[in-house]
This record gives C-alpha cells, structure tokens and sequence, in this order.
C-alpha cells in the first residue's frame, strides 16, 4: 500500500535510527519533518536523501527536553503541513548528559533522561494527536532491555526512561484507540550502522574495540540472525506499523532485534545449540 502524500515528524530524525526511518518512509512518499537538536548539517543531508527518493519535507531545530520547544516544533509542523498522519519519537540525547552509574548519577543527568523520553513522549503525543485525524500512528523508539535489566550501570537514567516510555505506550494506546490512532513502540538491538557519524548509529560513538567486540558477540550467536541491526532495518519496522494493514496492532512494543531478545543468558551457546 502507498503512503504518497502523507505527512511524518521525527524527532532525532538526522542521524543513525532517525534518518533510516525518514528514508524509509521517504521511499513510499511520505513527506517528512525532520527534527534535529544541534547537527542543522546533517539534517540537510537526510532531507537531500529524502528529496532524492522523490518526497519532500523540511528540517525544524528543536530541543525535545523542553516544553515550550517541543510546542513550538508542532506549530511549525501544522504550518508547514496543516495536518500529520504519523509521529515517530526517537530523539535522544546526548550520551555525556546522562551516562553515569547509579551510585554516581547526578539529579540533573537523571532529568536530562527522563525530560528527553518520558517527559518528551508524553507532551509531543498530544500535540501530535491534535494534528492528527483518524487512523494516525504514533510510535516510540525505545530500548526495552533497559527497563528488565541492570547490567549496563552508566544506562541506568536512559533504561528508567526507556522504561517509562513503554509504559506511556501502553497509556496512551487506550486513550487514543476510539479514534482509530494506534500507539506502539519499536525496541530496537545493537545497531550498525555505516562507520561515520551521520548513519551510524549509537553504537559507532562508542570505541572501535567496543564496536567490534560487540559485533563479534551477536556474530558469534547471541543474535540468532548472527549479526547486528542498522537503521534501515528500524525504518522497515516502522513503515510496516504506519500501513493501513497495522491498524489493529496497538499498545505494543515490537523487539526488532534479529531474535536476540529471546535467547537465554543462563547456558553458553554451546549448550542451548545442543
């Protein structure tokens, strides 16, 4: 089914996930708003991409952790489109701002995590439900092994805020159901992208032989497909979720991870391949 014509923001929508996602919808012709915090460059080169798939769209600069620019985004979205078919919320910010460990975190780092995500979520759901008619799409990108785990100590602000969002989901699914408009989150693996920092996801920020142990780790079988995702593979999620035929799939959280969420931690692979 076509989507031509139809109308998407996404936050955090110049790089990594974000601009696999507005290609992806730009291939179908979706024209698409791409909201960016700090990088105006790389946000015109995702609406160049965008363009050069035949849509169109505009760049907006907006920091989502804060409420009156997160308003003044969604102004500007119904000036520029008068309306908006799909909400995708996927920016995050900055590792420094928030990546501490549990005993060391600071309150202002734990805010920095919660007003980007939870808070963000919540306040731009409304604001986009506004613009939207019957039958919209609203989707979250979130991390749920953040919220069920607590290994990864220096996540724990983004993993609660992550937590959260799924929550809101859940939320706002049932009080945006009687107007046909779905809400679902999309829970993305280790992501890969291309090794520069406009695709390349948030894996590529980290040290190279981090990047590479990790690659080695879902290569070796700790993700049955053997290998890691990137943000085509998101924007394919997400797409299929903003199609008339996903209109019955709301409040859920789809794991887009190459079956690495179902594997079992307590035996090494040698053992549970038998």
């Amino acid at each position: 089914m076509s989507l031509d014509g139809k109308h998407a923001l996404i936050t955090g929508g110049s790089r990594g996930i974000g601009r696999g996602i507005a290609l992806k919808l730009a291939e179908r012709g979706v024209r698409v708003a791409i909201n960016y915090f700090k990088n105006e460059a790389a946000a015109n080169d995702t609406l160049a991409n965008v363009k050069e798939r035949g849509s169109d769209g505009f760049v907006i600069q907006a920091d989502v952790s804060r409420p009156d620019e997160i308003g003044r985004m969604f102004n500007r979205v119904r000036d520029e489109f008068g309306r908006l078919e799909f909400f995708v919320s996927n920016a995050r910010t900055d590792l420094p701002t928030f990546y501490q460990k549990p005993l060391e975190i600071t309150p202002e780092q734990w805010d920095m995590a919660m007003n980007s995500q939870a808070k963000a979520f919540l306040l731009a759901t409304r604001e986009a439900a506004r613009l939207m008619s019957d039958e919209g799409r609203i989707i979250a990108i979130t991390y749920s092994p953040g919220g069920r785990t607590g290994s990864w100590q220096p996540w724990v602000a983004m993993g609660s805020a992550k937590a959260a969002l799924d929550s809101l989901v859940r939320y706002f699914a049932v009080a945006l159901g009687p107007r046909g408009i779905t809400v679902n989150g999309v829970s993305p693996g280790g992501i890969l992208g291309p090794p520069n920092a406009v695709e390349g996801g948030v894996l590529r920020i980290l040290a190279p032989e981090i990047q590479d142990a990790t690659q080695a780790w879902h290569e070796g079988g700790w993700t049955p497909m053997r290998r890691l995702g990137t943000p085509e593979d998101i924007g394919n999620a997400v797409t299929l979720l903003c199609r008339e035929e996903a209109g019955f799939i709301t409040g859920q959280i789809i794991h887009v991870d190459g079956g690495a969420s179902i594997m079992d931690t307590i035996f090494p692979l040698e053992i549970q391949r038998g």
